[in-house]
């Protein structure tokens, strides 16, 4: 059984797969790990350290010859996966609904895709979860990013010449990255309230200290999605959450919006308008603007001034810690491939909840039943 980690290729992508302690680890199960050269270079991981942990590196094709799995962050063009094994697995992100002519070529070349997003939230997959251990690391990131790029303190200060006053965060979305990024601000000093469609968000957030701000006016609609996320909101739930948070902003002095619907753009949180009501020095952080944008105007991996109010946004968030997003990632991948390994067999054999879930393609057909509804 050899495991493969190829270098990312994906403009701004500067995480690794496997880092040497996941390669002991799975050396530890009977496999030979080979990473490609430079793989870790852009998360601080040496050759050296991977050749101390027991792995070969080595160029592209030596890396990739006879592979059974390969791993990787961004799911690798299917000409890069040259010389591995027919059916081989590829464990990455594929941004299945984004791109499907891939999921078609990995299908068309025979490849197993098994696509890490796709992973189920329930209990024994938590640790195998990507998109929670990324998004994570992804809200602690947008606060202090946020935070550097606002012109003022965050936390109250008494000074001989006056008192500075905490700044005021605003966190729109609390799934996992939102619960961080309330965390973080708290941690900074500031003044956190936040918000979210799921009513049943509201003891995590002043679990937290920060002040829940939720829509009290229209019953029945909770917003809770299988999975734990959010759905589509109806019109009337929208016009409440709209006045509601043009109340709101316009005190704020920093903006975090995380909100994500899976299959779909995201949704507009925050319009002109609304940040035209914000004060000038303002700062709002877009962690969706990846897929669309939360808030209008707002552009990947640039700052948009409007109305004197500071809009920011990576197209890659998790890649801005990549040292530290890398060792968790490497982690949900060993996590998942280790709890299906058969001694006997010397591979992993996936059951059908979890490998049904995430397998996008197998015997030259695409077979997952998300892609096919």
């Amino acid at each position: 059984m050899k495991i493969a980690v190829l270098k990312e290729r994906a403009a701004g992508e500067a995480r690794v797969a496997a880092t040497p302690e996941t390669v002991k680890k799975f050396i530890g199960l009977g496999t030979e790990v080979a990473v490609e050269s430079g793989a870790g270079e852009t998360a601080s991981i040496t050759d050296a350290a991977y050749v101390d942990a027991g792995a070969a590196v080595g160029d592209l094709a030596a890396t990739i010859k006879d592979a059974d799995i390969v791993l990787g962050i961004q799911a690798p063009d299917v000409a890069l996966l040259k010389g591995a094994k027919p059916g081989a697995w590829v464990a990455a992100l594929f941004d299945p609904f984004q791109k499907g002519d891939l999921v078609a070529a990995y299908a068309k070349a025979g490849f197993e895709a098994l696509s890490m997003e796709f992973m189920p939230r329930i209990t024994r997959a938590q640790s195998m979860d990507v998109l929670s251990s990324q998004s994570n690391l992804a809200g602690y990131k947008a606060v202090i990013h946020a935070a550097d790029v606002y012109g003022r303190a965050f936390p109250m200060m008494m000074t001989a010449a006056g008192t500075v006053q905490a700044a005021k965060c605003f966190i729109m979305g609390v799934g996992v990255a939102g619960l961080q990024a309330i965390a973080t601000a708290k941690r900074l000093g500031a003044q956190v309230s936040a918000t979210d469609v799921r009513s049943a968000t509201k003891e995590q957030i002043e679990s937290l200290g920060a002040k829940a701000i939720f829509v009290t006016d229209v019953a029945g609609i909770e917003g809770e999605g299988s999975g734990g996320y959010a759905t589509e909101m109806s019109d009337e739930y929208k016009a409440a959450q709209a006045k509601l948070v043009s109340e709101h902003i316009a005190k704020q002095d920093i903006v975090i919006t995380t909100a994500l619907i899976p299959g779909r753009a995201a949704p507009v949180l925050i319009t002109d308008a609304q940040i035209a009501t914000m004060k000038p020095g303002s700062v709002i952080f877009d962690l969706a603007v990846a897929q669309g944008g939360n808030v209008e105007g707002s552009k990947a991996d640039e700052v948009v001034v409007k109305h004197g109010v500071s809009i920011i946004g990576y197209s890659n968030t998790p890649a801005h810690l990549a040292a530290d997003t890398s060792a968790l990632f490497a982690r949900n991948h060993f996590n998942f491939l280790s709890a299906f390994w058969d001694k006997e067999a010397g591979r992993p054999e996936l059951d059908e909840e979890i490998g049904d879930a995430i397998r996008l393609t197998k015997g030259g057909e695409v077979v997952s039943e998300r892609l096919k509804g």
